[in-house]
């Protein structure tokens, strides 16, 4: 990817000096340079907005209840699992920060729930139909608030960044559908 980039940047340096346009290069390369600290500060703010809730939600007790409550889906869902309940956990927390757009959060959740199933896994260097079915889903990328997506808008002067959270659930929702059926289609085929 980095050969990309500079291949690309190459490319528009070598384009620039060509056509005598060498200053609109340079001061295209600084407006968005600024444009995306801009983007980056906002993100700051709306991430660690997002990550305290998570963290009063965690603490409350909040993100136990859902977890608790989507834990019966999961145990249909991973029905290898049930005897499992850290990876059931985290599974719950995982999906649960995704849906509220914190992907920064729910990371550490879903890394610790693919190594308390590679844990169980008796052939090691092979993915189990659990890992793949939770790598499937959590690619789907089920969101109830895009928060990130939200701050960015924001950050972009746009006047009413909340009329996507629609669009992002729909989408999301069928996303994740889609990576659940596919996945127990495949995982047929597959042992």
């Amino acid at each position: 990817m980095n050969y990309i980039f500079i291949f690309f940047l190459l490319i528009s340096f070598i384009c620039a000096i060509v056509n005598n346009r060498l200053d609109s290069v340079i001061d295209a390369i600084l407006k968005s340079s600024q444009k995306s600290v801009e983007i980056a500060f906002g993100l700051i703010g709306i991430m660690g907005f997002w990550l305290g809730i998570v963290n009063i939600a965690k603490k409350s007790g909040l993100l136990d209840l859902i977890s608790k409550i989507i834990k019966k889906p999961l145990c249909f869902i991973f029905p290898d699992l049930k005897n499992n309940n850290e990876a059931l956990s985290n599974i719950a927390l995982n999906i649960s920060a995704n849906a509220l757009g914190l992907a920064n959060a729910a990371t550490p959740f879903g890394v610790r729930a693919m190594e308390n199933m590679q844990d169980e896994n008796k052939y090691k260097n092979r993915a189990t139909n659990s890992m793949c079915t939770f790598l499937a889903i959590n690619t789907a990328g089920f969101q109830i608030v895009p928060a990130v997506v939200l701050a960015i808008l924001t950050a972009n002067g746009m006047n009413n960044p909340t009329q996507i959270i629609l669009p992002t659930l729909i989408v999301t929702t069928g996303a994740f559908i889609c990576a659940l059926v596919f996945s127990k289609i495949l995982e047929r085929f597959f042992k």
